[in-house]
């Protein structure tokens, strides 16, 4: 796996990289602005990006809108975003890219290590490793249900737990509950959400995709 890191702070991003590398994944380049992210990736062509989203020169949400041009130029990039803090303006955008391969942390909730570089595995390999917090404001901005309202209390927490990027079997520990109930429930998400098994469409991606208010960019 190569990654290309873009982290304004220049002890987190020396930190970062050495974390990664002591984990046997391969940095080809860390930076610290949006101009040199964009100009790492199309040199490195890596499998990961990590950002920030406040850095130079704005320190506004310029890492974020990086992200956005990043993937609509390599869908297949993987993008994790971390950050300490939450920007629903664009993040819709982003996801709209395709929740495939997106993540979104937030640097104070991270726990430990481990849980850092899982997300950045799951990530990579097109998963979705999103932060409850982000989650739960991204559904705060949302317009529409879009079907939404049909899910009983149970899909919804299913459906929340694989926004954030949960497994099955994830999911069935996290509610305590066996696999084969999450699978019924996951099942039933589908069902009401008028998604039908495609052989060009991930279903558990759009219903994710529809549970955010975002719409997915077609390639």
């Amino acid at each position: 796996m190569r990654i290309v890191i873009a982290e304004d702070a220049a002890v987190l991003r020396h930190g970062m990289v050495q974390l990664l590398t002591d984990r046997d994944l391969e940095v080809a380049a860390a930076v610290a602005d949006a101009g040199a992210l964009n100009t790492a990736v199309a040199e490195h062509k890596p499998d990961l990006v990590i950002a920030d989203i406040r850095m130079p020169p704005g320190h506004t949400d310029e890492g974020l809108r990086a992200a956005i041009a990043l993937r609509l130029e390599h869908p297949r990039l993987g993008v994790l975003l971390f950050s300490q803090y939450i920007e629903t303006r664009y993040t819709s955008r982003l996801l709209a890219t395709g929740a495939a391969g997106i993540g979104y942390l937030l640097k104070e909730r991270v726990a430990d290590v481990d849980e850092f570089v899982e997300a950045v595995h799951r990530v990579a390999a097109g998963g979705t490793a999103l932060d409850p917090e982000v989650v739960r404001q991204l559904m705060s901005t949302r317009q529409q249900s879009n079907g939404l309202d049909a899910l009983s209390p149970r899909e919804r927490q299913v459906l929340v737990l694989m926004a954030q990027g949960l497994t099955n079997s994830a999911v069935a520990r996290s509610m305590t509950i066996t696999q084969r109930a999450v699978e019924k429930h996951v099942a039933g998400i589908f069902a009401k959400l008028d998604l039908p098994r495609t052989d060009s469409e991930h279903r558990r991606v759009l219903a994710v995709l529809r549970y955010l208010g975002a719409t997915p960019v077609r390639f």
